[in-house]
């Protein structure tokens, strides 16, 4: 399995509309292909800053078969008026996991 990490920085007094907008999103991901796990945390010394942790089997079930679906775009429109800017993400393996 491999993660989507994505740091998203939202705007200033939006992050429980930020929040509430991936919980109503977390259906689209659940559903997508090859999809196996979502968290979002929220970085404590820069309370705007969030990383979602989106858990595929492939690269290719997030960036082919999610990011070219409808869902894609649902989550979007869901949770993009949010951003202050464009998400980062990286895609990343375990290559050492000792206490969890």
């Amino acid at each position: 399995m491999i993660y989507e990490v994505a740091e998203i920085e939202v705007r200033a007094g939006a992050e429980a509309a930020f929040e509430a907008a991936v919980a109503e999103a977390a259906p689209l991901f659940e559903r997508a292909r090859g999809c196996r796990s979502l968290g979002l945390q929220k970085v404590i010394e820069k309370p705007s800053t969030y990383r979602l942790f989106v858990g595929w089997e492939t690269v290719e079930d997030h960036m082919v078969h999610f990011r070219e679906s409808d869902d894609f775009q649902e989550w979007r429109r869901l949770a993009g008026p949010h951003f202050a800017g464009p998400p980062k993400v990286d895609h990343v393996e375990f290559v050492l996991n000792a206490f969890g």
